[in-house]
């Protein structure tokens, strides 16, 4: 029998300890680390995660959107939170809350000095990002005068950090890519700084920047999906322990007469005499459809037992012939034995996907 009893993801803080210490352990000592928690912490716990990184020592957080740095206030988070995408609705709400907001446009720059101005702050903290190639967000290396000019003779803000983001520093293959966007971000934040009369923070590297391009480590790095255990390399991620582990129970087991259908639409049709077992996990709660029909497999006993038919909303069935298992049984969707990567890669999409896909109505266990 499981021990768990239902669909559960585990999150074993003291592997977010082993990833802290092995990126830590590249860096310079005096670089600063950025953990990003946005997306419920890769779909892990917020809370729970950020907690132990500030007991770590963290330097910075970074989310998303307002609401998930009020969350982490809430809890009682003091470190200092890079909020990466705000919009104008929240401004007040992230100064009342001492956020970080990112500016990454003239829009935002100027309402948010607006913002800030009503609310009569002085050299608030901001971080400037720059677009160096990923071309998501992010102002142009032509706006630095504009940025300049913007914040001159005025005292609401004040540039804490300039950054950029790298668009595959995981691919050698795109390695001359990745250094023209260094060459960029270091070129940008010299103009800028001699046009400033104050020094700030840069930073531009991802988990795989900090691994594969050390040299641009400048006064801070960030890292996500390597916090939680993947290094988008399979070299690297030996060195990682994954933090989420999803498991799930065997609700029922059924034998298969040849040429019965399993599930919705008779995705699955057995040739011969088969035992099926019924998971209480679904689609809506993040095993998608693409998942289905022998694509991807889970973990009962040890053995691996391929998910037959498509995968329903609540429940996913998989075949279960030759393996030793009871109604009741624990089953690993992705942990130990599988990995969130692996499992990922069953059907097309990668880690980040599957993790941050998982459900809220599933019970989170931090062990």
């Amino acid at each position: 029998m499981s021990k768990i009893g239902e669909t559960t993801l585990e999150i074993d803080l003291s592997a977010l300890e082993h990833n802290f210490h092995f990126f830590k352990s590249k860096l310079k000592k005096n670089t600063l680390f950025l953990g990003v928690v946005k997306a419920f912490a890769y779909g892990s716990d917020m809370v729970a995660i950020a907690k132990k990184l500030e007991v770590l020592g963290i330097d910075y957080f970074a989310v998303a959107y307002v609401k998930e740095g009020v969350l982490l206030r809430d809890a009682g988070i003091t470190s200092p939170i890079l909020v990466l995408h705000p919009q104008p609705l929240n401004f007040e709400e992230l100064i009342d809350r001492c956020l970080e907001p990112s500016m990454y446009s003239p829009r935002i720059l100027k309402l948010f000095l607006a913002s800030a101005k009503d609310k009569n702050q002085v050299n608030y903290p901001v971080h400037v990002k720059f677009n160096t190639g990923l071309n998501r967000l992010g102002f142009w290396e032509s706006d630095i005068d504009f940025i300049v000019n913007t914040l001159e003779k005025r005292d609401e803000l004040k540039i804490k950090s300039v950054f950029s983001h790298l668009a595959a520093s995981e691919d050698e293959n795109e390695r001359d890519f990745s250094l023209s966007q260094i060459s960029s971000f270091e070129k940008i934040t010299t103009e800028l700084s001699d046009k400033l009369p104050y020094t700030y923070i840069r930073h531009t590297l991802n988990s795989s920047g900090i691994l594969n391009y050390p040299e641009a480590q400048y006064e801070m790095v960030r890292s996500g999906i390597g916090l939680y255990g993947y290094g988008n390399h399979s070299e690297i991620d030996k060195a990682l322990k994954p933090v989420a582990s999803l498991k799930t129970v065997i609700s029922q087991l059924h034998k298969i007469e040849p040429g019965e259908s399993v599930g919705y639409n008779r995705g699955y049709t057995s040739v011969g005499y088969r035992v099926t077992a019924t998971l209480p996990i679904g689609h809506a709660d993040g095993i998608s459809r693409q998942y289905g029909n022998g694509k991807a497999s889970v973990v009962i006993g040890g053995k691996k037992a391929p998910i037959i038919g498509n995968v329903c909303m609540d429940m996913i069935m998989v075949d279960v012939t030759g393996i030793e298992c009871q109604e009741g049984d624990e089953v690993i969707i992705f942990g130990s034995g599988l990995s969130a990567e692996a499992f990922a890669n069953l059907s097309g999409t990668i880690s980040y996907e599957i993790l941050t896909a998982i459900s809220q109505r599933i019970k989170r266990l931090v062990v």
